[in-house]
């Protein structure tokens, strides 16, 4: 079984890549890290993740405008990560949200959710 292609999508470099690592050891596979709304969806329409994990709020552009847009072409399981959970919430209120900081574990729990909403 290969591992899940994961799009990761943070503006900022280091916690980008320390969750990358995260997520490889997790055993998943990340396609693509991307900083910028339409790198996020550049990078969906060539890697075709099947899951896409985005900071809400980017520097440049936003993360809910890139998944609204990735989706358009179908369904992607996807989660967001902010530090403002309110305002996320407040634009998609049945959007699966990771407050930042996280542990591994509430990470894992939101993975869950988002990969269980492809069954609901």
């Amino acid at each position: 079984m290969s591992a899940l292609r994961v799009l990761l999508v943070e503006d900022d470099v280091m916690i980008g890549e320390l969750l990358a690592d995260m997520l490889q050891d997790m055993g998943y596979e990340v396609s693509a890290l991307e900083s910028t709304e339409s790198g996020a969806v550049s990078a969906a329409a060539r890697y075709k993740p099947e899951l896409i994990i985005v900071d809400a709020q980017l520097g440049d552009g936003s993360g809910i405008t890139a998944v609204d847009t990735i989706l358009r072409t179908g369904f992607v399981p996807h989660l967001f990560m902010s530090g403002n959970i309110a305002k996320v919430v407040a634009q998609r209120p049945d959007a699966i949200v990771l407050e930042k900081p996280f542990q591994e574990a509430a990470l894992t729990r939101a993975i869950r959710r988002a990969l269980d909403a492809i069954v609901a």
